[in-house]
């Protein structure tokens, strides 16, 4: 099952190579907006703070030099100058200590605010940007919340690591001058690491970027899985599934293990190559000192400088070896974020300035949602056509929706309805048609169909663990405050939707908590609260996929005697689109609309479709016989 999970994702990869190439390549590219988008003046201020931090060491090697050659000569000194310089040495550590403590603290701030900048911009392309965002969503939720937290911190931790390699940078500058200046062969020896960490980075880039990729693909398909189970816990309860399920959990979370040693153990090939080099180097220097002691050449406290320098002269190779160890995996993260935005995105959008307030208060939320000045006369939809694996979708489809009306899609299981409607709202990438709302084209209408031009009830209910309240509102703005008017407009649609009643029960009220996916709430309530959530966005055209699945007879009644009461009054949606085979939505359609295998097999009244239509003479009956057996 893994390797077939992981089969898919590579092929989806492959499938976006062409359009994401510039995200694989150029990580330096995002790395450069980020530190200017943040705050350019913020990202040196702090990096000024960190420079005392790398180059301090440097009076500590004097100090030190200066002290053992006091030490070790040969005639006698007064005890104050040593004293003196200890007390030198452990002020600049302690001077180090505090403005590395200062650095953080204000540097904080800057990793904060550049990980939201990253994370911001797939959210709002997932969300607003033109075209489905369904095609560009991985296999599972926690696949993209594992790309928005790793794959983030992977791209801000190579920008905060050029700080550290500036600060190294200096210090090994001014270093080397000081040590060249005491002996120069010596000090040559120092600079052979850094080639050796070059070559061993050339020859290990390929593997550590492969072993990077395929870690974070099996990371997030052990987080996915766990989002998975803690969703479904109830039916896996019910099922007597808990030993399946941790055997499958094991075996992923053995396979990701696998593939982070790997991953793990490419990066420390780099880190132990880096290290082994820096130690080699110092045996060089201690070798080549010994004879230049003997002939007094090189002083105990030349030999204190360099020894001192050295370790943190290891600190440049090893941090430009953690950064070439990190470009590959930077590359792979750009990648995977990249494959988050819309298809006229790429990875210069991931730093995309946007409203993201780092410094003030946001704005207050509008007090009334936005309106439109275009209500709703006619929707047309013309040869929509979707294409899934295996021959699924809908094809050459044409749909009407005159205002008023109330149309009913209707078919066999698979037969393309959901496919239908979600292609008609944008949910879904439509691989051909046109839709015209009044007579204008609709170039993109996912983010045109919103509310208060349309609302979707959709077939799979979504509830959070929040109150009913907020469930209902989802942030739509200016309604709900508590004990105010807009609790008013919730109440109208749980009317509506034949769930104000048991609202009324609640001990609680809209304040009920209804828990994960709604679980406090039986099925029905569930497929209502949906309802109610569509409706008190009081839209033009209302879409409902087989809301009353699990609802009885009268409870289904008496929600579209409702709704289409309403219609009539002007008091909710005009325009009703349905897809539905129950008898009690068909009997009030105006137009029914029949589908078989994705393509239109009829259309008209439910009269003239159970004279003309033998797919619709088929679903009828099959539909009486089910309402047959509930009734007893």
């Amino acid at each position: 099952m893994t390797g077939r999970m992981d089969a898919q994702e590579s092929a989806r990869v492959t499938a976006r190579a062409g359009r994401r190439s510039a995200a694989r390549v150029r990580p330096w590219r995002v790395v450069a907006r980020v530190t200017r988008i943040v705050g350019l003046r913020r990202y040196v201020i702090g990096a000024l703070l960190w420079a005392p931090v790398s180059v301090l060491p440097l009076l500590s090697g004097l100090v030190l030099q200066r002290l053992f050659d006091h030490v070790s000569a040969q005639r006698v000194v007064a005890i104050g100058e040593p004293l003196w310089l200890c007390a030198a040495l452990v002020g600049v550590e302690i001077v180090r200590g505090l403005v590395m403590v200062i650095a953080w603290v204000y540097g904080t701030y800057w990793w904060d605010a550049a990980a939201t900048v990253l994370r911001a911009n797939p959210l709002r392309s997932v969300l607003t940007a033109r075209g489905a965002a369904a095609g560009r969503l991985p296999h599972s939720s926690g696949e993209a919340v594992a790309r928005l937290r790793d794959d983030t911190a992977d791209l801000v931790q190579l920008t905060d690591d050029i700080v550290s390699l500036v600060g190294a940078a200096l210090f090994s500058a001014a270093a080397l001058v000081i040590m060249a200046a005491i002996d120069p062969v010596v000090t040559l020896v120092l600079l052979v690491p850094m080639a050796a960490i070059g070559v061993l980075n050339r020859l290990l880039r390929g593997v550590v970027q492969r072993r990077h990729r395929r870690a974070r693909v099996l990371g997030a398909m052990v987080t996915g899985f766990v989002g998975d189970v803690f969703g479904g816990v109830l039916a896996i309860k019910t099922a007597g599934a808990e030993d399946a399920v941790l055997r499958r959990l094991r075996e992923r979370n053995r396979a990701r293990r696998d593939a982070a040693v790997r991953d793990r153990l490419a990066a420390g090939l780099l880190e132990t190559g880096t290290g082994a080099a820096v130690e080699i180097s110092i045996g060089l220097v201690l070798l080549l000192a010994a004879p230049a002691m003997r002939r007094g050449a090189f002083t105990v406290g030349d030999l204190a400088l360099f020894t001192g320098y050295a370790g943190w002269l290891a600190a440049l190779p090893r941090t430009a070896g953690s950064m070439l160890s990190r470009l590959p995996q930077a590359a792979v993260a750009v990648e995977r974020l990249t494959r988050l935005m819309a298809s006229h995105e790429d990875a210069t959008d991931l730093t995309r300035p946007g409203e993201v307030w780092f410094t003030r208060r946001p704005p207050s939320a509008a007090a009334t949602p936005p309106g439109h000045d275009d209500p709703l006369e006619v929707l047309d939809a013309r040869g929509l056509t979707v294409r899934h694996g295996h021959g699924r979708g809908v094809r050459d489809v044409d749909l009407r929706l005159a205002r008023g009306s109330f149309t009913v899609v209707t078919g066999a299981v698979g037969a393309g309805k959901t496919t239908l409607v979600r292609a008609l709202l944008g949910l879904a990438p439509l691989d051909a048609g046109t839709i015209t709302w009044n007579g204008r084209p609709v170039a993109d209408p996912g983010t045109f169909l919103v509310p208060g031009r349309a609302a979707y009830a959709g077939q799979v209910p979504r509830l959070f663990s929040e109150s009913l309240r907020e469930n209902l509102l989802l942030g739509h703005p200016g309604d709900g405050r508590r004990g105010g008017g807009g609790d008013a407009q919730i109440m109208r649609a749980l009317e509506l939707s034949v769930l104000d009643r048991e609202v009324a029960a609640m001990a609680d009220g809209l304040d009920t908590v209804v828990g994960p996916r709604g679980v406090r709430l039986s099925g029905g309530q569930v497929q209502r609260a949906t309802a109610a959530r569509a409706l008190v966005r009081s839209p033009d055209l209302l879409v409902v996929d087989d809301l009353s699945s699990a609802l009885d007879v009268e409870t289904e009644r008496l929600l579209w005697d409702r709704i289409a009461a309403a219609a009539r009054d002007g008091s909710g949606p005009g325009t009703l689109l349905v897809v539905s085979h129950r008898r009690a939505v068909l009997e009030r359609a105006d137009q029914v609309v029949v589908l078989d295998r994705g393509r239109v097999a009829g259309r008209g009244t439910l009269t003239e479709l159970l004279e003309s239509c033998p797919e619709m003479r088929r679903l009828w009956t099959g539909e009486l016989l089910v309402e047959a057996e509930e009734a007893r």
